[in-house]
């Protein structure tokens, strides 16, 4: 029997989040609209994406046309596979994923965009040559101030590159591993034990997110004067945001449905309860980003002026100075 200091847990909040057509079936009339609307912002999400996608396939020099779809693709496609998720949640782990490995090449990406918009290797290079990198920015090091700035070269550009590539290579590959690990039952989220491959894999991972995002911030610290008129700084925000949402929220929403914060609601469990919760904020938050980001990205891609030796004082053409 059960009394007020060991209530009784309800068997349906243990059981593995229900199937698609359960959820069909117990729908509202508050749930039928709720689930109607948040489908409608993933699928124009998505139709926005490909009307922009065709935009930048006409308009956008070759050199630019694979960065700007990927960059402009990371919230239609996080959003769409959060509406999967929301309809499907058995399938939550995998969806969230795939939007995770997408945005790490769009990490990868969005380094590249940037060196692109100054003119490819060979511009940025020539642009940066009188100039130094400031390394001492976030995520890893934005509060050692005492580092020296480091000079632009060949080597040090293809560090930078590499620094994000690892992430766009290693977490498919962790993604894989663990969907095999799942598999075989050893894959869990909320197995916290040192024993569990998750507790080892998920820090692992986020170590590798960390030193990926450095090289980024580098890169932009020192081109946002440069590429001011391209609205490179409201670019870099909504990039932000999308991985804040995206991986942050997520998490912060996942750890709380673990814990028993969020409360189970049958016939989802706590954590898939969570999940939920989660699916439908980014359907709505990248509905959002999507529509800002085309507003950004959808512009005529001139040639960024060449920027002179002595006497050009137009600081919109001119890298981040060396104090």
């Amino acid at each position: 029997m059960s009394n007020g200091s060991n209530p009784t847990v309800d068997p349906r909040c243990m059981q593995m989040p229900p199937h698609a057509i359960d959820i069909i079936l117990k729908l509202d009339i508050f749930g039928l609209i709720l689930y109607s609307v948040l489908t409608f912002m993933a699928a124009v999400s998505m139709l926005v994406y490909i009307e922009e996608c065709i935009y930048i396939y006409r308009k956008v020099p070759n050199n630019k046309k694979s960065v700007i779809i990927w960059v402009n693709g990371a919230a239609p496609v996080i959003g769409a596979m959060s509406c999967l998720g929301m309809w499907i949640p058995r399938a939550t782990m995998f969806t969230d994923m795939f939007s995770a490995c997408y945005f790490s090449i769009v990490v990868f990406k969005f380094l590249i965009l940037m060196v692109e918009e100054v003119g490819g290797d060979e511009g940025f290079l020539k642009r940066a040559g009188k100039h130094k990198l400031k390394i001492s920015t976030g995520p890893c090091c934005c509060c050692c101030l005492c580092l020296p700035y480091v000079a632009i070269t060949r080597r040090s550009l293809f560090l930078l590159k590499l620094g994000s590539f690892q992430f766009a290579l290693l977490k498919p590959v962790f993604t894989i591993l663990s969907i095999v690990l799942w598999t075989n039952g050893t894959f869990d989220l909320a197995d916290l034990n040192i024993t569990g491959s998750a507790i080892w894999i998920n820090p692992f991972v986020g170590i590798l997110t960390i030193i990926a995002l450095w090289p980024v911030a580098i890169m932009f610290i020192n081109l946002r004067t440069a590429l001011r008129t391209l609205k490179i700084i409201p670019k870099y925000a909504m990039y932000q945001l999308v991985l804040v949402l995206s991986q942050l929220q997520t998490a912060i929403i996942n750890i709380l449905a673990l814990k028993g914060t969020i409360a189970c609601a049958p016939p989802f469990s706590a954590a898939a309860r969570g999940y939920m919760l989660s699916q439908q904020l980014l359907i709505l938050e990248m509905f959002i980003i999507t529509l800002v980001t085309r507003l950004l990205y959808r512009r005529q891609y001139d040639p960024l002026p060449e920027e002179e030796e002595e006497h050009d004082d137009n600081e919109n053409t001119k890298m981040a100075p060396v104090p």
